[in-house]
């Protein structure tokens, strides 16, 4: 079980995932925390802050341990009102590359995602300039691995035409259950399958059957939801991210938690409801 970060970043207004930490102390604490507890699966960006999460990286734990799996995404940027729009031209993905090497100080990522997509879900939109792109940067040796984030299956073939593929970021939890038969696909394939927003995102998880099963287990609704993650799939790689050392303890303990038969059921009745 890895760590996001995007929750490191500030808020300012109606303007979410900007500037610097609320609280910069408690955010180098949660780095350190992390992997300290034995996470070595960061996932960043630099269009959270935008760079500051980056740059807070690279200050907190450069010269980074050598198990240590730093993941990063391109395709957006920030505007000033603090939208995300697209920045898929060849040229806007070789400087977003450069930048997220300057910022965590690295000579090579391990891994870069190309964000594609809306918010949520995939949409039908032409990428190969940005995706071949990274393939040629790939080649040079500055990434070492390509991922893909927000796709359709259709779209994982049509990429694969390009380049190989290690990863797939998507918006999946267990209310969010669109993609049950890519999930299954990419396992068959050995392509890691990393759910972005797994405890709801901006709006967390609201269930009373989620309750129920915490409830029945000790534990917190948000460690069930990460454990029923973890019980779905072997190709499923989990970035639950805080800016709380609490939580953040709290999160890896789902790693631990079993779910008995029964709370499976209940857990996966939630995603068919949501149908």
């Amino acid at each position: 079980m890895g760590y996001g970060a995007m929750q490191l970043a500030g808020r300012d207004g109606d303007k979410l995932v900007w500037g610097p930490p609320r609280d910069v102390p408690g955010a180098i604490a949660v780095l350190r925390e992390a992997i300290a507890s034995g996470v070595n699966h960061i996932d960043t960006s630099d269009y959270y802050g935008p760079y500051l999460t980056n740059q807070l990286i690279k200050q907190v734990l450069h010269p980074y341990p050598d198990d240590l799996v730093i993941v990063t995404k391109v395709g957006a940027r920030r505007d000033s009102d603090g939208s995300w729009p697209h920045a898929l031209s060849r040229q806007e993905i070789i400087d977003a590359v450069h930048d997220n090497l300057r910022n965590l100080g690295l000579d090579a990522i391990d891994v870069v995602n190309l964000r594609l997509g809306g918010f949520t879900g995939p949409t039908d939109e032409p990428f190969e300039e940005p995706l071949t792109a990274l393939a040629e940067l790939k080649q040079q040796g500055l990434i070492r691995h390509i991922g893909l984030s927000t796709v359709s299956s259709r779209q994982l073939i049509e990429a694969q035409a390009i380049t190989e593929i290690v990863c797939v970021q998507n918006f999946y939890n267990v209310a969010q259950r669109t993609d049950d038969e890519f999930i299954d696909a990419l396992a068959a394939q050995g392509i890691a399958y990393v759910p972005y927003f797994p405890l709801g995102g901006f709006s967390p998880l609201q269930s009373s059957k989620l309750n129920d099963v915490a409830e029945s287990l000790n534990a917190t609704p948000m460690q069930v939801a990460l454990a029923w993650l973890l019980r779905r799939s072997s190709n499923m790689l989990l970035i639950p991210g805080t800016s709380s050392v609490q939580h953040l303890r709290e999160n890896l303990k789902a790693a631990t938690l079993e779910l008995p038969d029964e709370a499976l059921t209940k857990l996966d009745s939630i995603g068919a409801a949501a149908a």
